[in-house]
């Protein structure tokens, strides 16, 4: 059959469809690899707890034995709390194993290779969505912040409208958060509310959506190789930080998109170092942006957690440094969470760089990666 001649406007076309299906098609498939392992954690955890041959001498320590000689064989995101949500996820969600390929098969022992019996404490909805839908359709990110919804008809509602709008796990939380199950609940025109739902909702990307800490933690990619948002902000922080270390102000480097969780959720750090003189973290945020009140909030969040969390005996509370960009100009705030003392604040504003030193080397930098 004859085809006309590709043009080159049609070549790049036809490349960038290509690319962007088998994009998505590694997505897909990175996820439903990493949902399967989980499924499987929990699923052998489970076993072991009903029918392990020295479970006894483990009791109410398993999970935290367990994770700690998990981190020893160089796994990451096995802390304790996380293998209880694997259970869970396996509890929840028995009908997964309608999933599982011959392959995946072979990976687990012979005893589990039969359709599991339903089990009490994870009561099975009437409707419910079968395993390959949920693997295909949803992240594990999703999923897990599923199974926290204990009525099974609330979770599935939610698993529904997830799937038929394509929501991205910000639009389920939001969603979640909004009351959208109850307030369709008392709706008398349910279809009509379902439409504004949807119509508004944001979406989920097609391709890996690889700043999930969930699969960049399953690849063994290190955070600071895939949370930069753009050339212009890895640019800008590669300069910054050897801007700090050269200012002669005690600063000594110890991370760079230092990943922190914080309840469920996690944050990132763009830059975090220890002062030897003031004897404290300091933690640096950019944002190529304007500057909002939820950025000062969002870094107030992190020094109050290092407060909490990083601080020795003998250092001083944490202070963080905000730094919003602009095309013309650029902005410094200084986050200095739980300090009250006037004379501890003026001890930091002497050590630390100045908000004009730092305003015209950003000024400065923009200009020479082409921003400005």
């Amino acid at each position: 059959m004859h085809s006309e001649k590709m043009t080159f406007d049609s070549l790049v076309s036809s490349i960038r469809q290509v690319h962007e299906y088998l994009a998505a098609q590694a997505g897909k498939a990175v996820n439903i690899s990493l949902t399967l392992r989980n499924w499987a954690i929990g699923c052998y955890i489970r076993e072991y707890e009903q029918n392990g041959a020295d479970r006894a001498q483990y009791g109410e320590n398993l999970l935290e034995d367990l994770a700690a000689s998990l981190r020893n064989k160089g796994m990451k995101r096995v802390a304790a709390r996380e293998l209880r949500r694997y259970r869970q996820f396996y509890l929840t969600y028995q009908q997964i194993w309608q999933s599982v390929t011959t392959e995946f098969c072979n990976l687990l022992p012979p005893e589990l290779l039969q359709l599991p019996a339903p089990i009490r404490e994870s009561p099975t909805p009437i409707l419910q969505i079968p395993g390959k839908t949920l693997i295909t359709k949803l992240s594990f990110t999703h999923l897990a912040e599923l199974i926290a919804i204990d009525n099974p008809l609330k979770r599935t509602f939610y698993e529904v409208e997830c799937i038929r709008g394509n929501w991205s796990i910000r639009e389920l939380k939001r969603q979640i958060g909004s009351l959208y199950y109850e307030r369709s609940g008392l709706s008398e025109n349910k279809d009509k509310l379902a439409e504004l739902a949807q119509s508004g909702a944001e979406q989920a990307e097609p391709k890996l959506a690889i700043r999930d800490p969930y699969i960049f933690e399953f690849l063994g990619v290190k955070s600071s190789e895939v949370m930069g948002e753009s050339d212009l902000e890895d640019a800008l922080l590669d300069k910054l930080q050897d801007f700090l270390l050269e200012m002669g102000h005690g600063f000594c480097f110890e991370a760079r998109q230092k990943r922190i969780l914080i309840g469920n959720t996690h944050g990132f750090v763009d830059l975090v170092f220890y002062h030897r003189i003031l004897k404290c973290h300091v933690l640096v945020e950019l944002k190529v942006e304007s500057f909002t009140h939820e950025n000062l909030g969002q870094l107030n969040t992190y020094v109050s957690w290092y407060r909490k969390n990083m601080m020795a005996d003998n250092d001083n509370p944490p202070v963080g440094i905000l730094l919003c960009t602009q095309k013309d100009h650029a902005l410094v705030e200084y986050a200095l969470a739980g300090l009250d003392n006037a004379l501890f604040v003026s001890k930091y504003q002497l050590e630390l760089p100045k908000k004009e030193d730092i305003q015209r080397f950003l000024e400065e930098k923009i200009r020479e990666v082409g921003n400005g």
